[in-house]
């Protein structure tokens, strides 16, 4: 059926809205008849920050609708990694952006911050629900004088943000869709019991190219075998279930055990076709927490040079407040820090010739009779 057309000629000012955006552009230090010529740009730079947070919300919101369902198509995935990419390309411009801000020097600024107070990034309404839907723990966000951080926020926004906390995350709907993996199971073996064996070998190997380094002193190698055994030490988050479930409940690890350990499979079988889309999705997801993780730190130097130690216009320590959300306010850190456990190619565990055949793409083409 053919799409119906609009029988209305489009405009481009009116398609766009733009006497709406454009006029929404007010100087407070017009008000106060003490013009400021660089609140224009303060004003602009987060009204585009907002612009970009709609989208990122948009992108996010259709990603949740493909994990929410028990049987995810594989195309979907690859959707779900052009659209997290699309996240990912704003992220880039949203940090690129303190560099615009940062043309307004520390006195520009000082012309028109103190109209602002108490108005603060605390109360972005949308920033705030991107990282619940993401999956920010409420109990995991760095509280500034034990307040809530829904307390700097007027009633209809405080409903709105209490709303995103409720109902499955993408952190949650990643980790269930990452226990339903289902190569996990190797028939007499599993991946697990190979991997953990390799593990060891590996370890054991090290251990004694240290141990028999005849360039090492006594000292030296005490002190290289000292540092090995915490390398050892560092496998219990995934070799060792009760080790994990401690970092769990000390909050140190948040990947459920199953979930862990498929991410791994996924990580160390990547070259495997039906594996490289999930690793894809891993490692855009890891992507998407770096890059806030790292817009975060550009927001904190800025406001550092801006405004040194002052108070933030929302009453928080500034520069302070902000460097620690950054070091706390990640989500997906536990699949960076797999990294941690991955071991060569050359020490994989051989597939199964079952499971490497579940693994690949085979297309059956008729011979010609």
């Amino acid at each position: 059926m053919a799409k119906k057309k609009s029988s209305k000629s489009q405009y481009y000012k009116d398609y766009l809205r733009l006497s709406k955006i454009l006029d929404s552009q007010n100087l407070i230090s017009d008000e106060f008849n003490q013009h400021a010529h660089d609140e224009m740009l303060f004003i602009i730079t987060h009204q585009v920050y907002e612009l970009w947070f709609k989208q990122i919300i948009y992108e996010l919101d259709s990603i949740l609708d493909i994990f929410e369902v028990q049987n995810i198509d594989e195309s979907n995935i690859g959707t779900s990694i052009s659209r997290l990419n699309r996240i990912i390309e704003i992220q880039k411009i949203l940090v690129d952006q303190i560099r615009v801000l940062e043309t307004m020097t520390p006195m520009d600024f000082l012309d028109f911050r103190d109209f602002l107070v108490p108005a603060s990034g605390f109360q972005s309404v949308q920033f705030r629900k991107i990282e619940n839907k993401l999956g920010l723990l409420s109990k995991n966000r760095f509280s500034y004088g034990g307040a809530n951080y829904k307390s700097y926020l007027d009633k209809l926004d405080n409903k709105e943000v209490t709303g995103s906390e409720s109902g499955n995350t993408l952190f949650v709907l990643i980790e269930k869709w990452l226990e339903r993996t289902p190569f996990l199971n190797w028939g007499k073996t599993s991946f697990w019991n190979e991997y953990e064996l390799a593990v060891k070998k590996m370890l054991s190997d090290d251990r004694a190219i240290i141990e028999t380094n005849n360039k090492l002193s006594e000292d030296e190698k005490k002190k290289h075998l000292n540092e090995y055994k915490k390398t050892e030490l560092s496998f219990g988050v995934v070799l060792n279930e009760k080790e994990h479930s401690k970092m769990v409940n000390n909050g140190s690890w948040r990947l459920s055990y199953k979930a862990t350990q498929a991410a791994l499979l996924i990580l160390l079988y990547r070259d495997q076709p039906i594996l490289h889309n999930p690793y894809l999705l891993i490692a855009k997801l890891a992507d998407v927490d770096e890059l806030f993780t790292t817009w975060r730190y550009r927001h904190v130097l800025m406001v550092s040079r801006m405004i040194g130690k002052k108070i933030g216009t929302g009453g928080s320590t500034g520069s302070t407040y902000l460097s620690e959300t950054a070091q706390k306010h990640r989500v997906f850190s536990d699949l960076s820090e797999l990294t941690t456990f991955l071991i060569p190619r050359s020490a994989l565990p051989k597939l199964p010739r079952e499971i490497k055949d579940k693994l690949n793409f085979y297309f059956h083409v008729k011979k010609e009779q």
